[in-house]
């Protein structure tokens, strides 16, 4: 299931917390930058040399591409492809997945190799997963629960009628 950001409150010690690690994954990786990006395609934290592009059309294809590759996993039979790496000339950019409800996206270039960044980037998803779902878990005690309202908006017409 995938969980969009809609439905995180993303508090100062979360963005902190959040930004410590891929700020740490730069430093150890030799990457030039480390994106947060949340399943349906919005930016939510970055870190490191800040890219010449538009981030957040980067965020949403970024996504797109994430879910385009669950689907070709699922052709092949597999569940996901929960790591993927682009190789270009000069730049690269690999996307993991972060408790299925995000993607980390770690931009290096030659200045690195793919080996040290997918070792720091699992060390880094290692990290994320509970600041994650400690976000999420205090966003679902806080929701309210299904049925509650059902049938108030009826209710309400009835009273402006």
């Amino acid at each position: 299931m995938t969980i969009a950001s809609a439905t995180w409150t993303l508090t100062r010690e979360d963005e902190n917390a959040l930004g410590l690690v891929l700020q740490r994954l730069i430093q150890e990786s030799g990457a030039r930058c480390a994106l947060l990006v949340d399943r349906s395609g919005q930016l939510v934290t970055l870190a490191g040399e800040r890219p010449a592009f538009d981030t957040t059309a980067f965020a949403t294809l970024t996504a797109a591409d994430f879910s385009a590759n669950d689907q070709l996993a699922r052709l092949m039979g597999e569940s996901d492809f929960n790591t993927l790496y682009h190789q270009g000339e000069r730049e690269s950019m690999l996307l993991a997945d972060v408790a299925k409800c995000a993607i980390l996206v770690v931009l290096f270039d030659t200045r690195t190799t793919l080996g040290l960044v997918r070792l720091r980037s699992r060390s880094a998803v290692a990290e994320l997963v509970p600041i994650l779902e400690s976000m999420l878990g205090r966003d679902n005690e806080a929701a309210p629960r299904p049925g509650i309202l059902a049938g108030a908006e009826d209710d309400i017409e009835k009273l402006f009628q």
